[in-house]
């Protein structure tokens, strides 16, 4: 049995530090927040859409996030939700929804009644849209609670707050740490990504919706208490202060755009969050002085964290484990 130091408990710490536990070794876990799963990991959408993610991005982000649901399934039982994906279009946007179809898979097209009959609350509001079946989505924050739950209830040790790093013989270091990495792993650049939760009991949606516009395309995923998480924005900078004014009207703006009764809405949280990634936008499983580090998440951080979680702690443990007995 070997012991691991994992920096970071966002959604990729949690995520190699459960992989390892899982795996028969011991895990100590340390992030300079008192609470786990800030960052961006507190901000993301929690979308587990590869095949609309493929749109804009490689392949492999595909490849690898087709079994993100059935992980998140097994850490955290109960957290993912299985409605899929609906992208829309006003009518006069009609060539970027066809042009998402031409770069993506796993989708069916639907017509007036068919976007009625998935999403009452948007009955008459869009003539064409896409479907996809097969996605998911859960909300981050809970998710990573569980994960956390799953941590601790397999022996994994948490050391939260500005408190010094325990001093023990580590067989390696896993770097966790997101923006904070930046400096250190030759490739990485920052992305700034905001979003905000409208509160409003006049719309109602059972998955997310993705909307694209030439400028402002935004996604709505919904959230309990009739809460809506509205985000899409990526900036290249590592400035981390509050949204901004432009963004925050951009976000709103699009928001009215889907459903008017957004526009009546209570702004009940606003945030901001930098998310590392390299030129091409795949996280890598980077070599470090000390161990590995997960690196480069972008805006991938619940969809491919158990992809590369897996394969670092494959790299680290000799343990092998059968997929099928990963089951907490």
């Amino acid at each position: 049995m070997s012991l691991f130091l994992v920096k970071g408990a966002g959604v990729a710490g949690l995520a190699v530090a459960l992989e390892l536990l899982r795996r028969g070794e011991d895990v100590d876990i340390v992030d300079y927040q008192d609470t786990i799963g800030q960052g961006a990991s507190h901000f993301a959408g929690g979308m587990l859409a590869p095949y609309c993610e493929r749109e804009a991005a490689e392949e492999i982000v595909l490849t690898l996030g087709l079994d993100a649901a059935d992980w998140w399934d097994r850490a955290v039982p109960g957290a993912v939700i299985r409605n899929g994906t609906l992208v829309v279009a006003q009518p006069r946007d009609l060539a970027d929804l066809v042009r998402f179809a031409s770069r993506t898979s796993g989708h069916i097209w639907l017509d007036r009644e068919g976007i009625t009959t998935l999403e009452p609350s948007l009955a008459g509001r869009f003539d064409k849209a896409l479907f996809f079946e097969g996605e998911a989505h859960l909300d981050p924050r809970r998710a990573l609670t569980g994960l956390a739950k799953a941590i601790r209830n397999l022996g994994g040790l948490f050391h939260l707050g500005w408190g010094p790093v325990p001093k023990k013989n580590y067989t390696a270091v896993l770097d966790c740490t997101g923006p904070a990495a930046i400096p250190h792993i030759p490739g990485l650049r920052g992305v700034r990504g905001e979003m905000l939760y409208l509160e409003s009991d006049e719309v109602a949606l059972s998955r997310p919706v993705r909307m694209l516009h030439p400028r402002h395309p935004i996604y709505v995923v919904p959230r309990d208490d009739h809460r809506f998480m509205v985000g899409a924005t990526m900036i290249e900078t590592e400035d981390d202060g509050p949204i901004s004014a432009r963004s925050l009207m951009e976000l709103l703006n699009a928001a009215y755009a889907l459903h008017p009764a957004f526009g009546e809405a209570r702004v009940v949280e606003t945030g901001v969050g930098i998310r590392p990634a390299f030129d091409d936008n795949v996280p890598r499983v980077v070599e470090t002085d000390g161990g590995l580090a997960i690196a480069g998440m972008h805006r991938h951080g619940f969809l491919l964290a158990p992809a590369m979680a897996k394969k670092a702690a494959g790299r680290l443990s000799n343990a092998y484990v059968p997929e099928k007995e990963l089951i907490p």
